[in-house]
């Protein structure tokens, strides 16, 4: 293929007495003409070779088929209201409803649909009041995590003051109906998208006052420095509860008796060596959710005035399954993972065991969460062959019904998911969960996608998605390994897969190929490696250890430059799962021995390459992708594309549009199944 010119710099790092050359520092330059004309060549590039993809419109057309139905979530009680959002089918954001009792009629609250003709601004967090009668509410511009802020008067849905600027990575948490807690950053010098971001402050804005006169809680002084602290008021409005981190992985806890303005800070936990959060309170009794000393976590109780960590008492103890809990009503929902797939039991404040809830079927619960004063909370369940529905659960007895069910194009008797488990390079088991039609014929020719993300304690578990169910209709086999570095098996299984461990992330990823290869679901020639953000790093770094392993490799908003990350917006907050080219010789060689961007090679046949990013990502900046694309275009040999596809006013993932993330799948599919050589789809569309 003929790619566009990338010019070349004379740029060179020194660590620890190496010398790193860095020949496309410019594109890290997200302001620049240079960067802004080259992100166009690429793509006009790209969409040249996707516009000949033959069965691109119909997997278009499909998605968009598949898509066209209506969603709606579990409803919430808000002051004298019922809310709950809902999407007709092919809307590019959610709406928001509201209706004054469940036998009355919905009217529209609030719409992200009017926000912007294109639908690439979008709505985040949304936070009532105490009494309801007031809401704030978060908004994106093109995908930034950077916020602003809109206080409406929620009875008559007008907004009542100037909109809160410059807010990143917060929480909005009301005190009373007096006004709300927030966390944000000064804005860093240059670039809004890519400057570094590390000390963030906790605020309190008055209700209708100036965003000026908004007072600093915490995260001024020099000890108070820290990269993520979020604010969380009780909902008595009791406490005020701080969680200051310097990574994603621990924190401390402090908390403030709101009922005596003037009273200090207490320290419950002063270390980021552990995660720990304010579940709920009883008065003065605290219950937390901790992994001190628990590995999978538990939950404890402590009173306020005598909070350390040597006064707790255990009130749901460790189990061998990773906890997360809910609270509804005066229970706790204790949320567990067997193998990645749900388990949950009631229990009272108090500990005592109530029942054990007999989910559906195998496959994710969430939700089971309500304010104290509730008789019954809803959840959903999925998996990947189950359109996701919701229950209505009733606290007392434990019976819950339908309450609403998708109506979808799609018959999930036609497929099936398998659980197995594999061996990794060094002796470990790993769960892996298939799903693909039934009957299938393991003859080694089945299109298949291997996902994977393996990082941050975050925990693949099964869910229905739209985009998966269309690769699955076209025949594709989707198969899910809860690899190392997640959560799914608790504190332990993360940190195997952090920093001097993290190269087994990669072998459990490509064992989990091997696996599926030698059980003849696919061969080399019909696998394709996916994974976004953390999982952009996984399936890029298994690309550059073996270019022989797929055919296909589609790393989205990849972390690729592991020498630079921590450089970019909030991303030093990573060096938990990654440590930095800073931290030591030996932490230097293990990150460039496998940083996806300083091991592409002249002379190797990589596979078919398709690096999707957003111009307007400010987690994981663009530059990560274009200095990749640009060095792999350099070096590739053979006649597999190596192509970047940049969406414009796009970010990280969230708040999307629905219209971009059709045109984004259709594009991928596309070219993964046209790369393996299927030139007509499987079925008629």
């Amino acid at each position: 293929m003929k790619y566009p010119f990338t010019k070349t710099v004379d740029v060179t790092d020194s660590y620890f007495g190496a010398e790193v050359k860095d020949p496309y520092r410019w594109l890290e330059d997200d302001r620049s003409l240079e960067t802004k004309t080259w992100v166009e060549t690429q793509n006009e590039v790209t969409n040249a070779y996707l516009d000949k993809i033959p069965h691109r419109a119909q997997l278009k057309n499909r998605l968009e088929t598949l898509w066209n139905y209506e969603k709606i979530s579990a409803p919430y009680k808000e002051g004298d209201f019922i809310y709950f959002s809902k999407n007709d089918g092919l809307q590019n954001q959610d709406v928001i409803y509201r209706k004054q009792n469940e036998n009355s009629r919905a009217e529209v609250f609030l719409d992200p649909n009017t926000f912007s003709k294109d639908g690439t601004v979008s709505l985040g967090a949304i936070s009532f009041s105490k009494s309801g009668k007031f809401l704030a509410y978060t908004i994106s511009e093109g995908g930034s995590d950077w916020r602003k802020v809109f206080v409406m008067d929620a009875v008559s849905k007008t907004i009542i003051e100037t909109a809160l600027t410059n807010v990143k990575f917060s929480q909005i948490s009301w005190y009373k109906d007096e006004g709300f807690y927030y966390s944000s950053y000064d804005k860093p010098e240059g670039s809004e998208l890519s400057a570094k971001t590390d000390q963030h402050k906790v605020y309190y804005h008055k209700l209708k006052t100036p965003q000026e006169n908004d007072v600093i809680i915490y995260g001024v002084k020099p000890e108070e420095k820290h990269r993520y602290i979020y604010a969380k008021v009780t909902e008595d409005n009791r406490f005020l509860v701080l969680t200051p981190r310097v990574s994603t992985s621990g924190n401390k806890v402090f908390i403030k008796d709101l009922s005596k303005p003037d009273s200090a800070l207490k320290t419950i936990i002063n270390n980021t060596e552990t995660d720990t959060y304010l579940i709920d309170n009883a008065g003065d009794t605290l219950f937390l959710l901790t992994n001190l000393n628990a590995p999978n976590k538990k939950v404890v109780r402590v009173n306020f005035n005598t909070p350390d960590p040597e006064h707790w008492e255990d009130v749901i103890p460790e189990t061998n399954q990773v906890l997360t809990i809910a609270k509804s009503g005066e229970y706790f929902f204790a949320h567990y993972m067997v193998n990645a797939i749900s388990k949950v039991k009631q229990y009272t404040y108090n500990g005592e065991f109530i029942r054990d809830i007999e989910l559906p079927s195998l496959g994710t619960s969430i939700g089971f969460g309500s304010k104290k004063d509730e008789l019954s909370c809803y959840f959903s369940f999925s998996n990947y062959c189950t359109p996701s529905s919701i229950y209505k659960f009733d606290l007392k007895t434990g019976n819950y019904t339908l309450y609403w069910q998708p109506s979808i194009d799609f018959n999930t008797n036609n497929f099936e998911s398998h659980q197995v488990f594999y061996t990794s390079k060094d002796g470990t088991k790993i769960p892996m969960i298939i799903t693909h039609k039934k009957g299938i014929n393991l003859n080694g020719k089945n299109p298949t996608i291997l996902y994977g993300y393996g990082g941050f304690n975050i925990s693949l578990t099964p869910a229905f998605s739209i985009t998966n169910a269309v690769w699955l209709e076209q025949g594709g086999v989707l198969a899910v390994p809860n690899i190392r570095g997640g959560g799914e098996y608790g504190k332990t299984w993360h940190d195997a897969g952090t920093k001097l461990q993290k190269q087994n992330v990669f072998d459990d990823f490509i064992a989990a190929a091997e696996y599926l290869i030698a059980n003849n679901y696919t061969t080399s020639k019909y696998l394709a490696l996916r994974g976004g953000s953390n999982g952009g790093l996984l399936v890029a770094a298994v690309m550059t250890q073996r270019p022989d392993l797929a055919k296909v490799v589609l790393p989205a908003v990849g972390v690729l430059d592991m020498l630079r990350y921590h450089t970019f917006t909030a991303g030093a907050g990573w060096a938990y799962d990654y440590g930095t080219a800073e931290d030591s010789k030996a932490m230097f060689d293990y990150l460039k021995a496998y940083s996806p961007l300083h091991n592409i090679k002249p002379g190797v046949a990589y596979p078919a390459t398709l690096i999707t990013t957003g111009d307007h990502d400010d987690r994981v900046v663009p530059a990560h992708s274009f200095k990749f694309a640009a060095e792999l275009q350099a070096k590739q040999t053979g006649n597999n594309p190596a192509l970047i596809r940049i969406e414009i006013n796009a970010g990280h993932g969230a708040g999307t549009p629905v219209s971009k993330t059709i045109a984004q799948y259709a594009d991928i599919f596309g070219f993964t199944l046209y790369n393996m050589g299927i030139k007509a789809l499987p079925i008629t569309l």
